[in-house]
């Protein structure tokens, strides 16, 4: 009989089929029991791996509507607006826990062959980099949800942790797993496969573990800034870190509905710009946007000084968007290389970037509607971005808002089509860590300013814009947020600047000075263009599509990038601090901070539920900040 359920469980963890839909029926068994099934520590760790890569069912719940949401990757209310889903909770919470639970069963069996002479040569590097790989799991459900279990038990109810605990132990894990892997022992090409990652590659795991630790130290910077500093240091000397794009940790897509299926891969997801991006993109860099479209797109730019048609009936005022109440008739004059990359201009069918999604997607032209007209919005080669939030009576109105499709750039096909691979962590990424922490005085063996420039040079080599990398480097002009790229130029913008625009409904010629926005969650909102808001505006930028929890991440942290408020039309239940009187003031109680523990929990283990609220520090609510998040 353990002969057959090894070979079910082999069947079933290669397959990577565990996160089906059909798990709906386990909401109310606690997740994090163990299990008994005994197979070798490579399948375990394959089966957690794939399982993580998430299958359409929680990528499109998690990933999609919850992480590239509130992370502000495109426009949609939900999270971002403080609306949580508890069934999508509970899934993620079942998901994430089974992962991590399957990384620690091959742990353990792992364990108890080489405590009884049994195991392989290369069994302990296996371990080793389960370990590492666990870690990451253990935060990226502590980023969520907050408190959570360090030690995952088998067939009894976990123990939980406070953040701070389980931050402290994921340092301690990473670097124990790391000194504890044999560099000389080389894995077998036929366990290598079940490693889809770097095929159990010790040093690219060793790259990455140390990398992950650069992340999770810069994590507790503004709360415990010598622990941070220390674990970051310690790291950054090691010299071995994800500096190499061949050393990104990726996990290839292929195409259906399994854990290996594009997280971004469902058509009814439109994923359209937000505005957050978008006024970041706008003029950064000063790349003009005929360098970088077709001729016959040429024709549809717009001055450079040009905001758009005002339809004061029919767009929100009341955001702090510097864009709000402006409709732009064509593209804009310069903006960053990046965004034509990863959205494509709507009407722009014959773009290998268009993503057709129905008749919808071909349609040029939407209305305004009035009480006793329609008007004609030509939406062909325009380039615009609706601020989130509730737009009232201005939003029933405005069918470009209300249909999306076609109107406005979306997340272009490329990412679509499950032919990409997910990074989870790219060098980018350890570039702009070794920048801010440079910035801090922290000893990492380079300078802000190197480490800052190649961290953009990176992302731009992952695009193929390096053509745009040295003009873009250099350039002096503000974003629509008051943001520069040059190092050097740490000049503040002023308070506002005159720009021209129509009215949309007399076509009257108009000039508006529009504000930079006050981010008063960085600084009390006296810079918009020092060091760290350039360093972490081009982190965000290089985030997308695929690290939207760290967007998320920094943005808790940080307070930056610039995230604008949601409209306030009417009045936000879920964010019921923000109101007509502040919109225009930026407050950590206008952003979702956490997901709150799905009620699976709280069924299934009400003490271990209870221990974790109270390990939390506040309510079990969206908009209790985690211990390493900004507390005001």
């Amino acid at each position: 009989m353990k002969t057959i359920i090894s070979k079910i469980s082999l069947a079933l963890l290669i397959g990577g089929v565990f996160s089906s839909c059909s798990k709906f029926n386990d909401m109310n068994v606690n997740p994090l029991k163990g299990n008994d099934e005994q197979v070798k520590i490579e399948f375990f760790f394959n089966n957690s791996l794939t399982g993580a890569q998430q299958d359409p069912n929680i990528a499109e719940r998690i990933f999609v509507l919850d992480w590239k949401t509130t992370g502000r990757q495109h426009m949609t209310n939900g999270l971002a607006t403080g609306t949580v889903n508890d069934d999508w909770s509970k899934e993620y919470y079942r998901y994430s826990s089974e992962w991590i639970k399957n990384a620690t069963k091959g742990i353990e069996i792992a364990t108890n062959q080489i405590n009884a002479g049994s195991a392989n040569e290369y069994t302990n590097n296996l371990l080793q980099i389960s370990r590492i790989w666990r870690a990451y799991l253990i935060s990226e459900a502590a980023d969520n949800f907050g408190p959570m279990p360090i030690e995952y038990a088998v067939g009894t109810n976990p123990k939980y942790s406070s953040v701070k605990d389980v931050y402290y132990y994921l340092f301690e894990e990473l670097k124990d797993a790391i000194s504890k892997i044999n560099p000389s022992v080389k894995i077998p090409d036929d366990i290598a496969k079940f490693d889809r990652a770097y095929k159990f590659n010790h040093e690219k795991w060793i790259r990455y573990a140390n990398s992950m630790r650069l992340r999770l130290a810069m994590r507790l910077s503004e709360v415990d800034a010598q622990k941070a500093k220390t674990e970051f240091e310690t790291a950054a000397a090691t010299n071995l870190y994800i500096i190499n794009k061949e050393d990104n940790f990726t996990v290839a897509e292929r195409d259906g509905w399994d854990p290996l299926a594009g997280v971004m891969s469902r058509s009814w997801n439109y994923q359209a710009l937000s505005s957050t991006l978008n006024n970041l993109y706008l003029g950064l860099g000063g790349i003009k946007t005929e360098r970088q479209v077709a001729d016959s797109l040429k024709s549809s730019i717009k001055a450079e000084n040009y905001i758009g048609k005002r339809y004061a009936d029919h767009f929100t005022s009341m955001t702090n968007d510097p864009s709000a109440g402006y409709w732009l008739d064509g593209l804009p004059n310069k903006i960053d290389p990046r965004a034509l990359k990863a959205f494509f201009i709507p009407g722009d069918i014959n773009n290998q970037n268009f993503f057709l999604n129905g008749n919808d997607s071909k349609k040029t032209v939407d209305t305004l509607v009035t009480p006793s007209s329609k008007i004609p919005v030509h939406t062909k080669f325009t380039w615009n971005a609706f601020a989130l939030g509730d737009w009232a009576a201005k939003g029933t109105n405005n069918r470009l808002r209300s249909t999306l499709v076609g109107k406005v750039p979306a997340l272009a096909v490329q990412f679509r089509k499950s032919t990409n691979s997910r990074i989870f962590f790219a060098n980018w990424e350890t570039y702009f860590l070794l920048a801010e922490a440079s910035l801090k005085g922290w000893t990492t063996g380079t300078s802000t300013q190197i480490a800052y420039e190649n961290g953009i040079k990176a992302n731009f080599d992952y695009w193929g814009v390096s053509q745009f990398a040295s003009d873009y480097l250099s350039s002096t002009e503000y974003n629509r947020v008051g943001t520069s790229v040059s190092f050097a130029h740490i000049a503040e913008p002023g308070s506002e600047h005159t720009m021209d625009f129509i009215d949309g409904y007399t076509q009257t010629l108009g000039t508006v000075n529009i504000k930079y926005p006050i981010n008063s969650l960085y600084k009390n909102g006296s810079v918009r263009n020092d060091i760290l808001t350039k360093i972490i505006t081009q982190k965000f930028i290089a985030n997308l599509p695929w690290l939207p929890l760290e967007s998320w991440n920094d943005q808790r942290r940080l307070g930056l990038p610039f995230f604008e408020n949601p409209a306030i039309e009417n009045a936000l239940p879920n964010l019921p601090d923000l109101n007509s009187g502040n919109y225009m003031t930026s407050s950590i109680k206008f952003f979702p901070q956490r997901l709150p523990f799905p009620s699976s929990l709280r069924d299934s283990d009400p003490a271990g539920y209870q221990e974790a609220v109270t390990l939390l520090g506040g309510s079990d609510k969206v908009l209790t900040p985690l211990w390493w998040a900004k507390q005001n």
